[in-house]
């Protein structure tokens, strides 16, 4: 009897052990390891997320919701396209482009997730584990289709648009949501195809994920980290649950059991088969970690923003946080990255030459992005094989644009446009270019 005591006591002292580590896990931990943000490279993303949320008002002349306090500090006349779901027809969540010849920038900016648009929960819903090969990796399979269906649709505009402000534009593709992963799969397809932006270099290409949906695989994730940039407020549960973003929608509106049950699943699932599995997806790129809570403290503390380009626990444990889907907002992530920036800009201010301190910080980035590379290769993460080469080759054919001067460039063999075009759509009667019903892998 002693010995069945003695196990029950140790067996409830484990998961009590257990239990209180996974209640007492906050967001913080994820990053706690990573670096210090600069401020020139967070400098975009307040501005970002206000040009998202611009995407929701009608008349930028008269907005309904600005930004507290200082409003959106956005030109109106600078709003070249602003494309409804009329006008997407259920491809592709609403966005608008907008062109600042002031900083010779084109951004393209799309919504997030509409509970009310039966639209975004197919482009949500079109996805099965694995469905979707992609430039040696996988992919999200609706994203994907409406990251093609808006490169081919805008890309007449963008090369207007960057013809304009020469061969110093920059083109950026940003999105919240369910758009942060059209944004991230579209600024893939611009990198490989970039005679559909004008031919700029790939330096001057960006995308950026707010509240990043997990919409591609490790590799991609990994090799791409350099032109993708995802941010994520604290205790955010979307780029945290790898659970299918189908599941996460359906239950919506039971978030918080749903959240639980997957607390319970992954704690038992072992790292190494997680990085093993080609077809799990996750958060793009570049990561910034806004944090703003510590544990056991009321109310939130000055942000600070930490950033690494992750192979392992890449927030691979969901936080059990009341703030998990009120991090997720639009609204909070511009707020509190302001807030940040600010403080960012005043830590900065040093003796150091403004352009030495640049041009180490890019030799930093750089060191990161090959580091991160070499480790996903060492873990033997699916696919990575010769990823190093891959880079090296897209690094000296970026070298030969720049030496030659010229905007006009060939496109990437390795992703044939019109082959990824044929592949995820088809022509209707009239002419119009319609989703294709089964899919069909692209390899």
């Amino acid at each position: 009897m002693s010995i069945f005591c003695s196990i029950e006591c140790v067996v409830c002292f484990g998961f009590s052990r257990w239990a209180w580590k996974r209640c007492t896990y906050i967001g913080n931990y994820d990053s706690e390891t990573w670096s210090t943000a600069d401020s020139d490279d967070f400098s975009e993303v307040p501005h970002i997320c206000r040009l998202i949320l611009a995407v929701y008002e009608e008349d930028l002349c008269n907005p309904r919701s600005p930004p507290i306090p200082h409003g959106y500090r956005l030109n109106p006349d600078y709003v070249v396209r602003r494309v409804t779901y009329k006008d997407t027809n259920g491809n592709c969540p609403p966005y608008i482009i907008y062109a600042d010849p002031e900083v010779k920038e084109v951004v393209v900016a799309l919504r997030g997730l509409n509970l009310a648009k039966e639209s975004d929960y197919k482009l949500l819903l079109n996805n099965k584990l694995g469905m979707q090969k992609f430039d040696g990796g996988y992919a999200h399979y609706g994203l994907l289709k409406s990251a093609v269906w808006l490169l081919e649709k805008e890309s007449d505009t963008i090369q207007g648009l960057v013809r304009e402000m020469g061969a110093e534009c920059k083109v950026i593709f940003a999105g919240h949501s369910l758009g942060s992963g059209v944004a991230a799969l579209v600024t893939v397809l611009a990198v490989n195809h970039r005679d559909k932006v004008g031919g700029i270099p790939r330096t001057h290409i960006r995308g950026y994920a707010i509240a990043p949906a997990r919409c591609m695989s490790l590799k991609l994730a990994v090799k791409y980290a350099d032109v993708i940039h995802s941010v994520v407020l604290q205790d955010d549960f979307l780029p945290r649950t790898a659970t299918p973003l189908e599941d996460i929608f359906k239950s919506i509106f039971c978030l918080p059991c749903l959240l639980f049950f997957v607390c319970m699943r992954d704690t038992f699932v072992p790292e190494g088969k997680k990085l093993g599995d080609p077809r799990r997806l996750y958060a793009p790129g570049r990561i910034y970690h806004i944090v703003e809570r510590k544990f056991c403290r009321c109310g939130r503390y000055p942000p600070i923003v930490r950033t690494a380009i992750p192979v392992e626990g890449r927030f691979e444990h969901i936080v059990l946080s009341s703030n998990a889907t009120k991090d997720h907002a639009i609204i909070w992530i511009e707020r509190e990255s302001e807030k940040a920036l600010v403080r960012m800009k005043k830590k900065s201010e040093t003796l150091t030459p403004p352009s030495a301190q640049k041009m180490v910080r890019m030799q930093t980035l750089k060191q990161e992005h090959k580091e991160a590379i070499e480790r996903a290769m060492s873990l033997n993460v699916p696919h990575t094989e010769g990823l190093q080469d891959e880079c090296n080759v897209d690094d000296q054919e970026e070298e030969e644009e720049v030496e030659e001067g010229g905007m006009e460039m060939k496109p990437n063999a390795k992703l044939r446009w019109d082959v990824l075009v044929s592949s995820l759509f088809e022509q209707g009667e009239t002419g119009q270019v319609l989703l294709k019903n089964q899919s069909n892998l692209v390899d």
